[in-house]
């Protein structure tokens, strides 16, 4: 499981992670109204404006105040870092002869 930093020390699961996306658009507003209303919303901002809306694949919704493309800076590390394990992993058991 890999953890995202989503700022002031907020943590998410990076694989649960469905869209990151500004705040700025109705729809979106909409959705983050819908969301505190019936208590599915997580403020990670500690009082500061939103600039990341992030969708979970709970449904869940959480406003965070970074900007959305640090975010997904963040996750795509996260999983470069990942995918890159993996094929160190894989080059390893082709030496020592038990490939997967």
């Amino acid at each position: 499981m890999q953890l995202v930093n989503i700022g002031f020390g907020n943590i998410v699961s990076a694989s649960r992670i469905v869209a990151i996306v500004s705040p700025e658009s109705a729809p979106i507003k909409r959705m983050v109204q819908e969301a505190k209303d019936n208590k599915t919303a997580v403020d990670a901002t500690y009082g500061r404006r939103t600039r990341a809306v992030l969708i979970m694949d709970s449904g869940h919704i959480i406003l965070s105040a970074v900007q959305p493309e640090t975010v997904a800076g963040r996750v795509d590390k996260d999983i470069s870092g990942m995918v890159n394990t993996l094929d160190d992993e894989k080059e390893e058991n082709k030496k020592v002869g038990n490939e997967k």
